[in-house]
């Protein structure tokens, strides 16, 4: 897929016109389209610079890569798995129209260490800042992985670690607190504004521009000023490399459709990239929370517009005077006003498709496949799990569909639990499945000792 691009200012057809494939992005200047860029006080700029040197130096820097490709062998656990999800597609073709139904698979990076693909980020970025010589690294986390992924690269390679997490993501994230301050990280609950990713965005942001010339951010998604979306974006970017092969291996073909959650966008940035420029149907699913009102979802791409949060330009959830919105959702990793710039030039572009669904959505399919696969994902991932059902129920039996089961749920189970209401009913399912093996029974048990026509006993 590519794009046309021409000097501003110039004239149609008076240079030779740029084609530029959607995969060469961001420019040298950090920009896809007129979304991305560095919108940041001057006392970042030298930490911005230096960091842009660094991650070009080592770009080319095979010892570095190898170095990291095999802790994400021996200590991430890498690669994770694809898995035919064959009990979800069973019940999804019980409830379809005839030859409807098509086949889910799932990426596994709930099976990476720490329950999540935040890990292939942190670790490489922890990683950079040994090479900057930092001895402290920050971060921001909503619901808490991001913050695990992190303080668990620091206590491996040595780094000082503060993470910043709102105080009403951390009354909801709880375990991954106690895991933080086990892994012997510094957690620091804010309490301002909406007392969510957000808001520990800006307080770690502030952190930083104090003390740049020893602390490295690891900003965990592809948000931020140039050089973050495409750092994390290419530390992310093993997952879709990964499934590419995989798929393959065991469709005989890459999939029809990719579906990933989306709240900053690092995990579906990270399946979508690697296979960007092949024909693929690929969507992005956003927080739709309780209503499309303003303050009840957090859809800056279904429902917001371009603004600038952060450092950069993206679609941001904003009022009429560009003050930003809050947001809700039922899964603190989604809870956010913005999005990554590239998602936005995608969304523009007509590569990505993006989409909504709600939390009593989420809730449902959070249960569902916890039910039919035996895997509790995370709330975030229950968004992508949702719109992938929703699908197979309307795409052929010979249709693939790929999720990125982004995280697993255990961080989740209490607030689900909260959330509808203190109680989980049995699963129906599993009673009609116990009394099918019943009905099975009485009716050997009545066939016992009858003759068949050849003589034999049934």
């Amino acid at each position: 897929m590519t794009e046309t691009t021409q000097n501003a200012g110039e004239a149609p057809g008076e240079q030779a016109v740029e084609e530029r494939r959607i995969s060469d992005y961001p420019t040298r200047e950090g920009r896809f389209g007129v979304y991305g860029g560095a919108y940041v006080p001057e006392t970042l700029v030298f930490a911005l610079e230096e960091l842009i040197e660094t991650y070009r130096s080592i770009r080319e820097n095979e010892q570095f890569w190898a170095e990291l490709r095999e802790l994400l062998r021996t200590w991430v656990g890498r690669p994770t798995p694809l898995y035919g999800a064959n009990g979800l597609t069973r019940h999804i073709r019980s409830r379809s129209g005839k030859d409807k139904g098509a086949k889910i698979w799932l990426k596994r990076e709930d099976l990476a260490h720490t329950g999540a693909h935040k890990i292939n980020n942190a670790l490489g970025q922890a990683m950079l800042a040994v090479k900057m010589g930092k001895t402290r690294i920050i971060a921001e986390t909503g619901a808490g992985q991001h913050g695990v992924a992190t303080a668990t690269a620091c206590a491996h390679l040595g780094l000082a670690c503060d993470i910043y997490m709102g105080s009403e993501d951390a009354r909801r994230q709880k375990l991954n607190v106690v895991r933080m301050q086990m892994l012997g990280a510094r957690v620091i609950e804010v309490d301002s504004g909406s007392r969510t990713l957000k808001d520990a965005t800006n307080e770690a942001m502030r952190d930083w521009m104090g003390s740049v010339e020893t602390t490295h951010y690891i900003i965990g998604s592809v948000v931020g000023p140039h050089p973050f979306p495409a750092i994390v974006r290419e530390f992310q970017s093993v997952i879709g490399r990964e499934a590419m092969a995989q798929s393959l291996r065991a469709m005989g073909q890459m999939p029809d459709v990719i579906v990933a959650c989306v709240g900053g966008g690092s995990n579906a940035a990270g399946i979508f990239y690697p296979m960007i420029e092949e024909e693929i149907r690929m969507i992005g699913v956003e927080a739709g929370g309780e209503s499309s009102d303003a303050g009840r979802h957090a859809a800056p791409l279904s429902l917001g517009s371009p603004g600038i949060l952060h450092g950069s330009m993206s679609y941001v959830l904003q009022d009429e005077s560009g003050q930003t919105s809050e947001a809700h959702s039922c899964s603190a990793g989604l809870d956010y006003p913005g999005v990554g710039p590239e998602h936005s030039f995608w969304k523009d572009q007509g590569r990505v498709e993006y989409c909504a669904v709600t939390d009593q959505q989420a809730l449902d399919a959070f249960l569902l496949l916890s039910r039919t696969e035996g895997i509790v994902p995370a709330l975030e991932t229950s968004h992508a799990i949702a719109k992938a059902v929703e699908l197979a129920g309307e795409e052929s039996k010979d249709a693939n569909i790929l999720v990125n089961l982004s995280g697993r749920g255990d961080k989740d189970v209490e607030e689900a639990l909260r959330l509808m209401g203190g109680e989980v009913k049995p699963s129906e399912m599993r009673r009609v499945q116990r009394n099918r093996r019943k009905d099975k029974k009485r009716d050997g048990d009545r066939n016992a000792g009858k003759s068949q026509p050849d003589g034999k006993e049934s």
